[in-house]
């Protein structure tokens, strides 16, 4: 009887951990399931912050007209009217006379009426057409 005795003892032993393994493994499972909570709750108040929100009013600069000289009144015309209004005129000017280059779009290719609005230059990048286009406002 003796053997039977610890042949019995030896597969309770083998069960016991096997017990202890299977608790360890169920008690991170609890607590991912905790982690995942909050995350829920701070994806809620993202969604509810941009409804707070105020709309952005335009700055009052940008909105007051500005006179364009007689060079570059040849390209938006020669009424006074916004910095940003101006600046779409002359993008929608560019892009009807197929000026920006073939390789490089960041590069505008001047015509006769845009020659003396880029200082002579043949040509700018659109970095610097910004900058040149705001010399000639008053």
């Amino acid at each position: 009887m003796a053997p039977t005795k610890k042949s019995a003892s030896k597969s309770a032993a083998k069960k016991a951990p096997a017990k202890k393994a299977a608790a360890k493994k169920a008690a991170p499972a609890k607590k991912a399931v905790a982690k995942k909570a909050p995350a829920k709750k701070a994806a809620a108040t993202k969604k509810a912050a941009p409804a707070k929100k105020s709309a952005r009013t335009p700055n009052a600069a940008f909105m007051k007209p500005m006179t364009p000289s007689a060079a570059l009144a040849g390209v938006v015309g020669s009424t006074p009217i916004p910095r940003s209004e101006i600046t779409k005129r002359v993008w929608a000017y560019i892009k009807k006379h197929n000026l920006q280059d073939a390789t490089n779009r960041r590069q505008i290719n001047a015509d006769d009426k845009l020659k003396p609005v880029f200082g002579g230059k043949k040509s700018v990048t659109m970095f610097e057409m910004t900058k040149l286009v705001n010399q000639h406002l008053s």
